[in-house]
């Protein structure tokens, strides 16, 4: 299994009038997600028929999303208060056949990347529009995990 982890581009700060679920993506988080799109884009084999895309209910998840110009399942296990094990159930971790890609949050997405390399969860960081790209070439838990890729926005 291929797990992809992206987390959403940059949002506009929250405030009273705007819940944290409804924050936007600001220009400068559009052209994150558009970029960082093309990267996925430009790497995903037969990218439409294999991938599963799961978003988070925020708006500015499902903005960045968008941008990958693929189908994409909202997915309340992989929203602002989920878990690492919610998002790892979600997405079928390491059994899916298919690749997975997860658009969703921090601290989640971070603790996620640590859980699948050690097998501990732990406050690691994600970069906003960041993508984290682990491969699993086995039939059970204990094969090894590999690290394929971490690409931040600022890099493209």
């Amino acid at each position: 299994m291929e797990l992809i982890l992206w987390r959403h581009a940059e949002a506009e700060e929250g405030s009273p009038t705007i819940s944290d679920a409804k924050r936007r993506l600001t220009p400068r988080g559009e052209k994150q997600a558009r970029h960082m799109a093309q990267w996925l884009r430009s790497h995903l084999p037969s990218a439409a028929k294999r991938t599963r895309v799961l978003v988070s209910p925020s708006t500015r998840t499902q903005q960045t999303a968008h941008a990958l110009q693929l189908p994409f399942e909202i997915e309340r296990r992989v929203g602002i208060d989920s878990t690492a094990p919610d998002i790892l159930a979600a997405c079928g971790w390491p059994d899916e056949e298919r690749r997975v890609i997860v658009i969703g949050h921090q601290p989640t997405l971070g603790q996620v990347a640590a859980l699948v390399m050690t097998g501990v969860e732990a406050p690691w960081a994600v970069k906003k529009a960041g993508v984290w790209w682990f491969s699993h070439r086995g039939d059970d838990k204990e094969t090894p995990v590999s690290l394929s890729a971490v690409v931040n926005p600022d890099f493209l």
